[in-house]
């Protein structure tokens, strides 16, 4: 990963609790290529589609944007190297596929600042749909469980950018967007859970949709209500100094699959 970014020689960052690593420079044309590769490995997860055929769409001058990976048609992969008629199908099949998304994962896809998995399905549940949380205000984003002052101020920044208001307009045609599924009952519930840090034998992903089905709420940020907080490696120093300022316990991962475990 490189110290800085390519394209506009801007320190790279990884902000805590994002999986990618990104160019802070918001006029960057960078951020365009950041979305994408996050679109297509953590939001869709579109089968076959992985961060090397974006890069080469992109400077290709054929897929720039969301919408424009909705647009891609067999005709024009099969022009290219390493294309035949089967694989620009399956290419075509699997983005086609991907097109039917819970409205939190879209929110996640879009690579919104500060806005990550968890984050997202909490924004979706609160506001319903994304017109509604376009239209919020900052003080509106906070009441959102989780969201603090500089992350709502990020959200409604990002939203009342025309740029990113023309792509979300450009493509919720394109998609078919469903409500996020209310959060489950379970054995968990009344908890709240964090996650820091990288798991070994789990992506944060699994952990987190593995506590969310046993009722638990997951929560980007520490607070007096964390039950736990889950620490991998790498974990980002705010949060645990948060925890141990709490009285938060900490739970390894081996710790979290006996939870699991129990609880199943």
């Amino acid at each position: 990963m490189p110290a800085t970014c390519p394209l506009c020689e801007t320190p790279i960052v990884k902000p805590e609790g994002e999986a990618m690593h990104r160019c802070p420079n918001r006029a960057c044309p960078s951020r365009g290529l950041e979305t994408l590769i996050n679109w297509v490995q953590a939001a869709a997860d579109i089968e076959g589609v992985g961060e090397q055929f974006v890069r080469r769409m992109w400077e290709l001058g054929l897929v720039r944007s969301i919408p424009d990976l909705y647009r891609l048609t067999k005709e024009q992969l099969i022009e290219l190297d390493g294309f035949g008629e089967t694989s620009a199908s399956n290419v075509v099949a699997a983005i086609a596929a991907s097109r039917e998304l819970p409205l939190g994962r879209v929110l996640y896809g879009l690579n919104i600042p500060d806005v990550g998995w968890v984050t997202g399905q909490v924004l979706a549940r609160h506001f319903g749909t994304i017109g509604r949380l376009a239209a919020a205000t900052q003080e509106e984003i906070i009441a959102c469980e989780g969201v603090g002052p500089e992350r709502a101020e990020a959200i409604a920044e990002w939203f009342a950018d025309e740029d990113n208001q023309a792509l979300v307009a450009e493509l919720w045609p394109l998609l078919e967007v469903r409500e996020e599924e209310p959060a489950a009952e379970g054995p968990l519930t009344g908890s709240q859970y964090v996650i820091t840090g990288t798991l070994e034998e789990l992506t944060r992903e699994q952990a987190t949709a593995a506590l969310i089905e046993l009722g638990a709420k997951v929560s980007d940020s520490v607070s007096k209500k964390t039950t736990g907080l889950i620490v991998g490696e790498a974990p980002g120093a705010s949060k645990l100094k948060k925890a141990e300022a709490s009285g938060v316990p900490q739970l390894s991962e081996s710790d979290l699959k006996k939870l699991l475990a129990a609880r199943a």
